[in-house]
């Protein structure tokens, strides 16, 4: 445990950010869950609806800072790759 004050501070800060984060960075698991479900199962309107909600929810978790804008293009490219070879 800490002694100082500043760092007694910076330990609440961190925790409140870490769960914070810790919706975005759920959020943004469940949509590309879902979209990869949904593109396995042949779907294609709920495929491309999921698509869409997983691609939002990565780049809010990159503008957030909580994932690495890179590999939330990653991500989204290889999604978009797997819902364009459906058709």
């Amino acid at each position: 445990m800490a002694n100082i004050k500043s760092q007694i501070k910076r330990n609440r800060q961190n925790l409140k950010r870490r769960d914070l984060n810790r919706v975005f960075r759920g959020r943004a698991r469940t949509a590309l869950r879902k979209a990869r479900v949904a593109i396995d199962a042949g779907q294609f309107e709920e495929a491309r609806e999921a698509t869409m909600v997983a691609v939002k929810a990565l780049d809010k978790a990159a503008a957030k800072g909580i994932i690495h804008k890179n590999k939330a293009a990653r991500q989204k490219s290889g999604l978009m790759r797997r819902l364009n070879s459906m058709d």
